[in-house]
């Protein structure tokens, strides 16, 4: 087992090309060719971390926050994080940060949250936009079958609930082969006129590299002919936050003392009560304050998230309920995610989950 197998099943479950700008997501140190002798999976990397990965046996630390999230000009042990960095590098450590791609997925962070909530009939709260695309593609009638499996396969053809969605229009298609060409139908220098259907799937923009192979493998011709736009439409499972239904309506104080109970939180930092019941619950782990907007167009009952200033309160507008239950609280089911989707796939590999609590934030409760 080397690295760069559980490098290749987490970016199967969360594309690199959904993380945000800004992020710093992936292969932080080490190197994805090592044998791995297991993984230890936390929501922060620090050096405490590091030690307890080397005190497991585990050279590789699957983290949800990226240790080196700006740029280090210096490593002189100035800080935890130049700390971290030195102590992994000298134990041979790997770190890997799986973050705002894992914020994107409908099954991710915001996922994880919702499973301790029980919600139902689930929605991304934010679509991210620019993340599908159509192939049209040109195949002989007898062909259109193996090829179009071939892209289902590949990962084209989901539309929400519903998969192997495509379209083909049958015509004629026409082509000459040029000097040094095995055409597989027709003969070389002479045009050829083939029945064939025009084949259209959609497609998550991350996949389209292994469409395109998965295409030309499937394909009977020697020159095959496609086109790739990018469509306005928006991907339902990929975007931030999540909005949710609980599977009955429930009294305010009721749903924050089981919010309370499923995230084990000592306290709640919230708006005032509006005096409603609560159905429609939206949510976003970690620093969420940029998603206030959107709980309220989703028509939201409660939003809950982390990080929120004092100002930022006032963004309900009586209209909601903002509930802060803190960064660390709540993402901190995404090391069981993560560990879930390793033991899921290596059953037999030594995937852990740290006994450390990182959360840097106490709560004196006299």
């Amino acid at each position: 087992m080397k690295i760069a197998d559980i490098i290749t099943l987490l970016e199967s479950v969360a594309p690199p090309s959904l993380q945000e700008s800004y992020d710093n997501a992936g292969l932080l140190t080490g190197n994805a060719g090592w044998a791995c002798t297991g993984a230890l999976c936390t929501l922060d990397a620090t050096e405490e971390i590091v030690n307890e990965a080397i005190q497991l046996g585990c050279n590789l630390i699957v983290a949800h926050h990226p240790i080196i999230f700006g740029g280090l000009k210096k490593i002189t042990g100035r800080n935890y994080v130049e700390k971290t960095i030195i102590t992994a590098i000298k134990n041979d450590i790997a770190i890997y940060a799986i973050h705002t791609n894992l914020d994107n997925v409908i099954d991710g962070v915001n996922g994880m949250m919702a499973d301790k909530l029980g919600l139902v009939n689930r929605k991304i709260l934010s679509p991210k936009e620019a993340t599908l695309k159509k192939l049209y593609t040109f195949v002989p009638v007898e062909q259109v079958e193996q090829v179009r499996a071939a892209l289902f396969e590949a990962g084209a053809g989901q539309i929400g609930n519903y998969d192997e969605c495509s379209f083909g229009t049958e015509g004629a298609g026409t082509f000459r082969g040029g000097a040094g060409t095995n055409p597989f139908v027709g003969q070389p220098g002479e045009r050829h006129y083939e029945k064939e259907l025009k084949l259209e799937v959609i497609f998550p923009a991350f996949v389209q590299s292994t469409l395109i192979r998965a295409l030309r493998t499937a394909h009977p011709y020697e020159e095959v002919a496609y086109d790739i736009v990018n469509l306005a439409n928006t991907h339902p499972g990929i975007g931030s936050g999540l909005v949710g239904e609980l599977p009955n309506a429930m009294p305010e104080t009721a749903f924050l003392k089981q919010l309370k109970q499923a995230f084990g939180l000592s306290v709640i930092r919230h708006t005032p009560l509006p005096g409603k019941t609560v159905k429609k619950v939206a949510l976003c782990g970690g620093a969420g304050s940029f998603l206030v907007s959107k709980a309220l167009a989703a028509g939201a009952d409660i939003y809950i998230t982390g990080d929120m200033k004092y100002h930022e309160f006032f963004d309900a507008n009586g209209r909601l309920i903002i509930a802060d239950i803190g960064h660390f609280e709540s993402e901190q089911f995404t090391i069981d995610l993560l560990a879930g989707i390793l033991q899921e796939k290596f059953p037999t590999f030594a995937v852990l989950k740290t006994a450390l609590k990182t959360n840097p934030v106490h709560y004196f409760v006299d």
